[in-house]
This record gives structure tokens, C-alpha cells and sequence, in this order.
């Protein structure tokens, strides 16, 4: 039976008393913790860093694979009165040190290997680095907060089309009410076992977290290299719940699947990218037992949107209607709401809207705007920027995206970024990156390049160099070399051109 809906947020470290003291709260490799043990372990963690001298919202940022601290500083660090800042372990120490400057860290825990990759100047003087292994995971320590839920509790980098990523800035409720409304509709109960793949840095892989603890479940943390691996973690710990991206799809209906694995996931959940008609078919054939649950959201409002796997048949381009405490509407562009079938902008409001980019009012503006007039929030929604329609029954199909983002492998990635590290070892002289469609990836990322010298022994010392600056995900999969590139009329690179002639 689903959780109740109670419209009203709590602190989000009072998650670890969702469930049976008794009950598994966690699984992995090293075993089992109760709710009684994530209990201890988050105030255990609470009170080392309440002993470390920070202020009340100082921001501590974790570099870490999916380990137990992992998991327990999202709720540790608000149960001191701090704010948390995940990174993505995949990413290097160029975009960690951007995000320690951008976000003010005082505190950055990581395991020694990632630490040692950092060079001078990548950590500010006011921020301390501390290994993994210190912080304690047992013996209790603080108690229970009261925090505010409208304070700040997280930021999130996510990337941005023109720059940098950006932090979006996250309450207590945000997080609460998220978790609440995702355990509701997923009817997510005690008795399931969520095996957590997705990256924890990521909206919806922290949610994985807090949703399976609202509803007083158990979370199987993985970091896999292979689909193999997620086969053998849903056999050993007979995890009922798999969320992933389309990418992670396609490899794993590429694997070989024993009949009673596969029979063992009850629901799948799909985020970072919309599933195609041939996915659909594939899952819907090779799990017969779970329901699929297509969903769209963006890191702003976490999750807007959800399709009901009884649909998912009859509307496979779906994205399905609003999730609870969520109002979304097809708005035109003179404000006024959109009629059936008619394409206009997706606008979220309510209460699951973050408090907007940190430190950064200009982005803010643009992104987070007064909800439409029609709105039953007259406070801010987010603006996505992402076209859709709605039929006559209310379900919304998603049209296309107005920003040049980049959906590769379930990762938002910015043009701009890849660019700028294109351009940074001096191998050439301008350069234009673009998404083009991927079976595998959702999105490949295409690079047109002005070289400086022998295009062929350019791009192999611009490969060699960007797989030690930039993440897997972030890698050109191809390079366009050209003598120049082309521009308009205004004097600026050509960049539809260039797709259209990359798409050709």
C-alpha cells in the first residue's frame, strides 16, 4: 500500500526513523543496517562535524563513490546544520575544483586515491580536505534535528548550455516532499530491496535514497562497471527495484539474463532521457513481472512528470502528468495556458520547486520566473525551457528542448564546457560540440574543430590529454576537423549550420 500523502515536510534527517528499528535499512557488500544502525550512523557523522568548527550552513562537499558514507552524509550534514554538496565521483579535478570555489566548501571528504589527484590551488585555503576512513559510522551522537524545512539542506551542480554547472539549491522540503510523492506513486514499501545504481550526486539517485527510507524500504548502493555486475547485485541482495537510463537499458537487454533474475524486479523506473518505442518493447518483454515507470523531471524541480505503467503500452512517447505535489502546465508564449494538443512551454510550480541557482541571480532569473497567472502556486515555478503538448486526456509528450544541452548516457552536459577544454591545451583554434542521436548513449558528443597543424596527430594528443581533464562521459566520441569554421551574419560561429551539416 502506497505512504500516505502528508503535504507537510519534515527535516530531512527524521528519514532514518521512517522504518522498523529492526528493519534492513541498508545493504552492500559489508552487510546489513538496520534503521537503528542508520540511525546511529547518521548522528555518529552529525556530531564529528558539528566538532569541526563550521558555522551554521557552511558547505560540506563529498567526492565519494557510493559507499556508506556516501549515503549518510545527505542526512548527517543537515543534522549538524550544514549544507551538502555531492560530487559526482566521476568528474575530475578541474570540475571539482570549479564546484568547491563556486559552492564556498569549508569541508571536502573523499577517499585518499581522489584526494591525491588534486593539485595546487584546486582547494581553497578555507576549505579542509578529510579522508573517507575519518568519519565515524557508529556509536550515535546527535539527536534528531529541528531543522526549518524551507532552509537550505543541498546543492546540486547540474550543467548548463552557455557555462559552467550551476548549483541548484535545495530545502529540506524540496527533498522531503520529493521523496514523499516518488515512494507514493511508486508504491514503494518495506518490503523492497531498491538496488541504487545512479549516481548520488544526481537528483534522482540521491531520491532513490530518501524515497526507499520514507517508505521504510532498503537501499542496495552499487557502483557497477558492467551490466553483468547489476545482474549479479539483483540475484545476491534480490533487490525488486532497478532505476536507470536509457544508456544502462540498452546494455543491460543487450546481457544475458537468468529467467528467475530478471523475474525478480517488480519496477523500473526510467529518468535522464526518454525511452524509445524499441526500449519499451524490450523491457516490457524481458521483465514481464515489473512495471515501467517512464518519468521526466530536471534538477530545478526534481521531478515533474510520471507515466502510469498501465499506459505505457498504448502512449510509449509519453511523459505521463504531473507527480504528487506537482503542477505542471503547458503555458503559450504570452503567459496564458495552452489548449489540447497545442505545443507550448512545460512550467512547474509547487512546493517540489528549488530555491534557485547559488549565488547566481542573472541564471536564476532566467530559470525560475513567477508561475503563470492561471497557477494554483502564486509563488515561482521553473521555466524548463522544454517544449511539449498535452492530448485531450491530460497526458504530455515531450517535443524538443530550446537550450543546446547535451543528454549523454543519462548526463546533462554542457557544449560550452566541452568546448572550453577542447580549446584549453592550445591543439586548435575554435570549436563547436553538439549532441547528435546515439542508440547507446541517447546522445554522442560531435566536436567541429579548426586544427592547428596535422589534423591526425592533433586529435591524438587532444584524446590524450582530454582523458586525463574530463570525465568518461564528457569525452568526444568524434572530431569534424576543418580549416575554419564557418559563421552568420552577426559574426558568431555557425553552430545550426554546423549541426545540420553533422546531421547530413
Amino acid at each position: 500500500m502506497s505512504i500516505p500523502l502528508n503535504p507537510d515536510p519534515r527535516p530531512l534527517d527524521h528519514l532514518t526513523m521512517m522504518g522498523a528499528a529492526d528493519a534492513p535499512a541498508l545493504n552492500d557488500k559489508g552487510g546489513s543496517w538496520t534503521y537503528a544502525e542508520l540511525e546511529g550512523a547518521v548522528g555518529a557523522a552529525a556530531a564529528w562535524l558539528a566538532a569541526k568548527g563550521l558555522s551554521p550552513g557552511d558547505r560540506v562537499a563529498s567526492w565519494l563513490a557510493k559507499t556508506r558514507a556516501a549515503c549518510v552524509l545527505p542526512l548527517a550534514a543537515v543534522r549538524a546544520g550544514l549544507v551538502h554538496v555531492p560530487v559526482n565521483p566521476l568528474l575530475k579535478r578541474a570540475q571539482v575544483a570549479h564546484i568547491l570555489s563556486d559552492s564556498g566548501a569549508r569541508l571536502l571528504i573523499a577517499g585518499g586515491p581522489r584526494l591525491a589527484t588534486l593539485e595546487a590551488g584546486d582547494v581553497l585555503a578555507a576549505c579542509r580536505t578529510i579522508e573517507e576512513s575519518e568519519l565515524p559510522l557508529a556509536g550515535g551522537g546527535l539527536a534528531p534535528s529541528d531543522a526549518n524545512p524551507q532552509a537550505l539542506a543541498a546543492i546540486l551542480y547540474t550543467s548548463g548550455s552557455t557555462g559552467r554547472p550551476k548549483g541548484v539549491m535545495l530545502s529540506h522540503a524540496n527533498l522531503w516532499l520529493g521523496a514523499i510523492s516518488v515512494a507514493h506513486y511508486l508504491d514503494v514499501t518495506p518490503a523492497d530491496r531498491v538496488l541504487g545504481v545512479l549516481p548520488l550526486s544526481f537528483d534522482y539517485g540521491q531520491n532513490q535514497l530518501l524515497s526507499t527510507w520514507a517508505a521504510g524500504g532498503s537501499v542496495i548502493p552499487l557502483d557497477y562497471l558492467t551490466a553483468r555486475d547489476v545482474i549479479k547485485a539483483i540475484d545476491r541482495f534480490e533487490a525488486t527495484s532497478l532505476a536507470g537510463v536509457p544508456p544502462l537499458w540498452v546494455q543491460l537487454l543487450d546481457a544475458d539474463w537468468p529467467a528467475d533474475t530478471a523475474a525478480r524486479l517488480k519496477r523500473l523506473t526510467n529518468s535522464g532521457g526518454a525511452l524509445t518505442p524499441r526500449l519499451v518493447r524490450g523491457l516490457r518483454e524481458r521483465f514481464p513481472a515489473a512495471r515501467l515507470f517512464p518519468m521526466y523531471g530536471l534538477t530545478e524541480a526534481f521531478r515533474s512528470t510520471y507515466l502510469d505503467p498501465d499506459l505505457v503500452d498504448a502512449h510509449p512517447d509519453s511523459i505521463g502528468r504531473a507527480i504528487p505535489f506537482a503542477e505542471v502546465s503547458v503555458v503559450r508564449p504570452d503567459g496564458s495556458r495552452a489548449d489540447a494538443d497545442e505545443p507550448g512551454e512545460l512550467v512547474h510550480a509547487g512546493p517540489l520547486v528549488a530555491q534557485g541557482y547559488w549565488q547566481d541571480p542573472e541564471r536564476t532569473s532566467i530559470r525560475f520566473k513567477p508561475a503563470p497567472a492561471f497557477s494554483a502556486y502564486p509563488g515561482m515555478a521553473v521555466w524548463s525551457g522544454d517544449t511539449v503538448v498535452a492530448d485531450r486526456e491530460g497526458l504530455l509528450r515531450f517535443v524538443g528542448r530550446d537550450d543546446e544541452m547535451i543528454k549523454s548516457s543519462g548526463n546533462r552536459i554542457s557544449p560550452t564546457e566541452v568546448e572550453e577544454a577542447v580549446l584549453a591545451g592550445g591543439e586548435a583554434g575554435e570549436a563547436v560540440a553538439m549532441g547528435v542521436p546515439d542508440e547507446r548513449l541517447g546522445q554522442a558528443i560531435v566536436v567541429v574543430v579548426s586544427a592547428k597543424g596535422d589534423a591526425v596527430e592533433v586529435e591524438a594528443r587532444l584524446r590524450n590529454r582530454l582523458k586525463r581533464e574530463l570525465p568518461g562521459f564528457m569525452q568526444p566520441h568524434r572530431y569534424v576537423w576543418r580549416e575554419a569554421l564557418p559563421r552568420n551574419a552577426n559574426g558568431k560561429l555557425d553552430r545550426s549550420g554546423l549541426k545540420a551539416e553533422v546531421l547530413s
